[in-house]
């Protein structure tokens, strides 16, 4: 089976690929598009939208209809289900547009992407445009468009919306990161149209190549990495409200059950079906200990992923249910491959000394109230060394605090880049990199209102560099809380910060206005204007070997 994939896969990867942006320089048109060896690519949204987007009192999700829905049993007969909609309260003027996600659990606005090329310093180097019309992403959803470069370096990827037929890919249409796949219809979900989550695949010149899915309806694909010529996935579905019950006596709440978490995708493959959606493994709180089971599927909620000597690793960092943690898909060393049936017998394991406290803050114990994490973004320095991207509580402290800070004790205390460290076989946190982050202190952006001004909470998409010198460069894109409606949508930052890899305690400079002194110190390197937010960042893919190979023997990027 793993010959029959991998051979599908360099078939279609020969032919697949077709030019993003044949105008993308303006200054030049004769120009084509290449991203620059030793840089770095951020992904970026911006808003499309205008006040007539949405119409205040207008009905959300478009073409929502209040009724119940009788849904199958598989051992006959019907369950019922209750379909609720909402009005809008706000018409598509940026940013007060996304106060409609009170009415709207579902709402969002589907907006172009970009893919910036940018030098290690955030200096703007070329902007590769994606074609609207072929994919788009959720401007407001947070974890999305996630970049990942491939194990090979040749091309990074990131996951997006492509329309189902009778649907339309193009900015401005609404609650598309709700809405159902075409393969996956699940007649609970108020959002009535149909989108593929969608793999798109970028080489060193640009060129696109997009692969459909059916995985995660009702939720959004947040990211996903080649690897053995294979695409890997995380993210979430289930947007309906079939109950935990409901989800194992339906057909299509097990397709949903089935079809979420870590993910599979043969690039250039027809988008799978159920019963062939290819889910990794499967986590279940029971795993842990815990006697009381989660709503099936939303365990296995991931968001950030990596891979790091040949073993697959995704977190979870977000949602009520399951464990806020990271975790290791499949086994060690073998990434996974094989038909569906093998795939989704391979294992979900925790890594040893990461959290296992219930996402509710209920320990093993079944005491209440205990400290949760919120991981996102991981980048491995070495076998030994694991930054992973904490994103903060998402509290916004009202009103703010004598001095002016809107951030909780816990985000101050955890978020920001979390370093690891693995002794005996058990991970253990070392410290955490915040500094210069100034978490909970509000920033003004132009041209926005001060009101709404964002303060970064944490970070998100991670990567990072190991130098020969022994230090180690992380770059992050940050978290925000405000009071905008939907955080997802405040401009943030990129941002990055030096650590001595070797290190047990942040780093200090010794005050002499050297290199040193910056070590252990976030600066920042790009920040979104009004109307724009940053996704994601990975170093750039490179079209022949040695591209990537630095004078001064750096190493470890991904």
């Amino acid at each position: 089976m793993k010959k029959t994939l991998l051979l599908l896969a360099l078939t279609t990867f020969c032919v697949g690929f077709a030019k993003a942006n044949d105008d993308h320089d303006k200054k030049d048109d004769s120009k084509k598009f290449h991203f620059q060896p030793h840089s770095l690519v951020l992904s970026r949204s911006v808003y499309a939208g205008s006040a007539s987007t949405v119409t205040v009192g207008q009905t959300l999700p478009p073409g929502c209809v209040a009724k119940t829905v009788a849904v199958p049993l598989i051992a006959g007969g019907t369950t019922s289900v209750a379909v609720k909609c909402g009005a809008a309260v706000a018409d598509g003027t940026y940013p007060t547009v996304f106060k409609n996600d009170g009415p709207d659990g579902s709402f969002g606005v589907t907006s172009p992407i970009f893919l910036d090329n940018i030098t290690s310093d955030g200096k703007l180097l070329d902007t590769l445009a994606i074609p609207s019309d072929q994919i788009v992403t959720s401007f407001s959803s947070k974890s999305e468009l996630a970049v990942n470069r491939s194990i090979d370096k040749k091309s990074i990827t990131f996951v997006g919306y492509r329309a189902g037929t009778g649907f339309v890919t193009a900015p401005n249409v609404l609650d598309v990161s709700n809405s159902n796949t075409p393969g996956v219809v699940d007649p609970t979900n108020p959002v009535q149209s149909s989108y593929y989550r969608s793999v798109a695949e970028v080489d060193a010149d640009g060129h696109l190549m997009i692969t459909e899915g059916n995985a995660y309806s009702g939720n959004n694909g947040r990211a996903s990495i080649k690897g053995d010529s294979l695409y890997y996935l995380s993210g979430n579905d289930n947007n309906g409200g079939l109950s935990a019950s409901q989800l194992t006596t339906t057909q299509i709440g097990l397709n949903l059950i089935t079809s979420t978490g870590a993910e599979l995708l043969v690039p250039g493959q027809a988008p799978p079906l159920p019963p062939n959606i290819n889910k990794i493994g499967d986590f279940e709180v029971t795993q842990v200990g815990y006697k009381t089971a989660d709503k099936p599927g939303k365990d296995n909620n991931f968001r950030g992923l990596t891979i790091f000597d040949n073993t697959l690793y995704e977190t979870k960092g977000s949602g009520g249910n399951g464990i806020n943690t990271v975790y290791q898909i499949g086994n060690a060393g073998t990434l996974p491959s094989g038909s569906t049936a093998t795939l989704a017998a391979l294992p979900i394991t925790i890594l040893p000394g990461f959290p296992t406290t219930l996402a509710s803050g209920v320990a093993q114990d079944g005491t209440k109230g205990h400290a949760v994490a919120f991981p996102f973004g991981l980048f491995f320095a070495n076998a030994n060394t694991l930054y992973v991207c904490d994103e903060g509580d998402g509290t916004l402290v009202t009103p703010a605090a004598a001095n002016g800070n809107v951030a909780d004790a816990a985000s101050q205390a955890t978020a920001g880049v979390q370093k690891w460290s693995l002794a005996n076989g058990t991970w253990q946190l070392v410290y955490v990199l915040n500094n210069g982050l100034n978490i909970g202190v509000p920033y003004g952006v132009d041209n926005y209102p001060t009101a709404l001004n964002p303060a970064t909470d944490g970070c998100r998409n991670i990567t990072g560099k190991v130098h020969r010198d022994g230090t180690v460069t992380i770059y992050a894109v940050t978290s925000t809380i405000s009071a905008s409606g939907d955080q997802g949508a405040d401009p943030n930052k990129l941002v990055k910060v030096t650590d001595v890899l070797a290190a047990t305690t942040i780093p200090a400079g010794d005050g002499d206005h050297d290199r040193d002194d910056s070590y252990g110190k976030f600066t920042t390197i790009r920040a979104a204007k009004a109307g724009e937010v940053l996704r994601g960042v990975s170093f750039a893919p490179v079209d022949r070997d040695g591209d990537d190979d630095d004078n001064d023997g750096d190493h470890g990027d991904r």
